[in-house]
């Protein structure tokens, strides 16, 4: 006599984190509605096309999605076999941007390949993610003891100096997302407050070795005194004239040449001035709403290496989301971080979109038990 099925057996069933998605989508259809408005006047100026800017990140955010649409369908498990090679690929790129890198308004980060132009050092935060999250992933139970700790912060020196030599900002972002790692790995944090002063002691060393470094800490400190304190003082201005709800979007005054590059490191001053306060607020919710569903996908991970993998991913967003701001409103010194999906860069809204497919494949991983 044959059985019939239990009506109340539980079923996994395969999990898709779709708000995260969706607050990805809005996050980039603003962030190209805010370029445009921001560089219509300047692109129009330089390249007799008010679009230029906005076609070109178009086109990186359409590499990115695509990215993020093969990554997000790949098993994440396969990254762990090509995790070292991806490390050292990124740190040749690196070193290949010291001799051969464009030089872009004073900065050599670039590469140009062909047609366009990319910045290794974007691909070298993705790798460093994935090589720390397999490196910790086969140890975590020695995670407790300083020596291992010193010894995985040990294997992101030469990728952190290399990216410093042209990029001390993008350098402090792939360190702090090394500490976060092995920070959430480890269950003590008595190592931590050591590595604290290392790193403020090392930093400092750093800094004052190169003169123009040293110069920047003036400058923050009293911008009005200093030619190049000229684009502290502009945003400044420009967050300030925004008001509670700022003065229309396009309205901007600061974007029509007295805001030097505005699409990129500063646009927030510009959504501060033609949004307002409460533009400001409602980005900086959407960003707590994204990292808030990476700790939903971290914390329900089938594994260690997934959750590693969205941790580091979080890191990356967390902090470059802080550094921007921070400088913007001159909390600290101008470092020259472009806040993530909103300001112009091929490279970075590609690496970012690619690194949001990475979360959802471990998002994939995710089973749910349902009656």
């Amino acid at each position: 006599m044959s059985r019939r099925p239990e009506k109340n057996r539980e079923k996994p069933i395969k999990y898709f984190d779709y708000t995260m998605l969706f607050i990805i989508i809005f996050l980039v259809g603003f962030g190209l509605v805010m370029l445009y408005s921001t560089s219509s006047y300047n692109a129009q100026l330089k390249f007799k096309d008010s679009a230029w800017y906005l076609k070109k990140q178009v086109f990186a955010t359409a590499v990115g999605f695509f990215g993020m649409f093969v990554a997000a369908h790949i098993d994440y498990h396969y990254w762990m076999k090509l995790s070292g090679l991806a490390y050292v690929f990124a740190l040749f790129l690196c070193v290949l941007v010291i001799f051969s890198g464009e030089n872009y308004n004073g900065s050599t980060r670039w590469l140009k390949i062909g047609p366009l132009s990319v910045q290794p050092s974007e691909i070298a935060k993705v790798a460093t993610i994935l090589f720390l999250a397999t490196v910790i992933n086969k140890m975590p139970k020695q995670m407790g003891k300083m020596s291992t700790i010193m010894k995985i912060m040990i294997l992101t020196v030469p990728i952190v100096g290399v990216v410093a030599k042209t990029n001390l900002s993008t350098a402090i972002i792939i360190l702090g997302i090394a500490v976060c790692l092995t920070f959430v790995a480890s269950p003590k944090y008595k190592p931590f407050f050591l590595m604290a002063f290392w790193v403020v002691g090392f930093g400092a060393m750093f800094i004052m070795k190169e003169g123009y470094r040293a110069e920047r800490i003036k400058i923050w400190r009293h911008p009005e005194d200093f030619e190049k304190g000229y684009q502290t003082l502009q945003g400044l201005y420009a967050i300030g004239s925004g008001g509670l709800f700022g003065k229309g979007l396009g309205e901007s005054m600061q974007k029509l040449g007295f805001l030097p590059e505005a699409q990129n490191d500063m646009i927030f001053s510009i959504i501060c001035e033609e949004l307002g306060l409460f533009g400001a607020v409602c980005v900086i919710l959407l960003f707590l709403l994204l990292i808030w569903r990476f700790l939903v996908i971290a914390n329900n991970a089938s594994d260690l290496f997934g959750a590693l993998i969205v941790v580091g991913i979080m890191a990356h967003v967390a902090i470059q989301v802080i550094l921007n701001i921070a400088v913007v409103t001159n909390s600290i010194p101008n470092t020259g971080i472009t806040l993530p999906f909103i300001s112009y860069g091929g490279t970075s809204v590609a690496i970012l979109l690619t690194e949001m497919g990475l979360a959802l494949s471990v998002s994939r991983g995710i089973k749910l038990e349902v009656v």
